[in-house]
């Protein structure tokens, strides 16, 4: 696909943007997924993975009936076989669109955003909003896994490098794999995003080296959150053939919103929503 037909070209990500305080949904910008599942092999349709994007928003606000602001936070779950994502500037642009409107209240808001990026993604897409006033609590911890991040290797290649991933002999495992060292670039602008890497499978073992070579590899690799993700799925099954397998990395916020995506043969039960500390 040219740059010229490419809907990610054309999308507010690195542009001069007059910010809207009055409600806006037709600021939501939707890109189909298909775009980049159809260069890692993924047929329409028939998706290897289910899974979903888990966001969270810091910056939530609007005014109630008497014009006084309430703030929140939000979890919004875009289902991984929606048609579309929503690019992350114009998620940002569209909620701070609600800073001047007036909603009767907090039920008021759900719907709205349920109803506005349901029509983004083309599916519906859950929404959780917890307002400040209630003191929500924040869970910051990490999961239950082997760190690679301490493998003494060398790195040389900062372009994905699937040809890095194997097995090694052994009996039939199931194990639990992070690493914090998942950086890859914003599509359009080039700027740096930073994850946690965590990979649950049951198969034979997978090279430990060779999988955070291959993470490494993705340090100067353009691609969106979600888009990483699935290739990161889908050259793990290619090359490793686990039975069962699931990819979810938590990304660094930016503008008040982190990203973070789960993908999953159907085995594996999507993680809850633990932060990591450097979101």
């Amino acid at each position: 696909m040219s740059q010229a037909t490419d809907p990610s070209i054309l999308s507010p990500l690195g542009k001069p943007t007059e910010y809207r305080s009055t409600y806006a949904p037709e600021l939501l910008y939707p890109i189909p997924r298909q775009i980049k599942r159809d260069e890692i092999g993924v047929i329409a349709g028939q998706l290897p993975f289910v899974g979903e994007d888990l966001w969270n928003a810091y910056e939530l606000s609007w005014l109630n009936p008497k014009g006084k602001p309430v703030v929140a936070v939000a979890c919004f779950r875009v289902p991984a076989d929606s048609p579309c994502l929503i690019e992350s500037k114009s998620f940002k642009l569209y909620l701070n669109s609600f800073n001047q409107t007036e909603f009767a209240d907090l039920a008021a808001v759900r719907a709205c955003l349920a109803s506005d990026l349901g029509a983004a993604a083309g599916a519906p897409v859950g929404v959780d909003i917890a307002d400040l006033r209630d003191r929500p609590p924040a869970c910051i911890a990490y999961p239950e896994a082997v760190l690679l991040d301490d493998l003494d290797i060398v790195c040389d290649r900062y372009q994905p490098a699937p040809e890095l991933l194997g097995t090694v002999a052994g009996d039939v495992v199931e194990e639990t794999l992070v690493s914090h060292l998942l950086k890859s670039n914003c599509l359009v602008t080039g700027q740096p995003d930073w994850a946690m890497l965590v990979v649950r499978y049951r198969g034979r073992p997978i090279d430990r080296a060779g999988l955070l070579r291959y993470i490494v590899s993705f340090r100067n690799h353009n691609e969106f959150h979600e888009q990483c993700v699935e290739r990161i799925y889908c050259d793990i099954r290619r090359h490793c053939a686990p039975t069962a397998l699931a990819v979810h990395a938590r990304y660094t916020r930016r503008g008040g919103l982190d990203i973070n995506p789960f993908r999953s043969s159907g085995e594996f039960a999507a993680p809850d929503n633990t932060r990591e500390i450097r979101q």
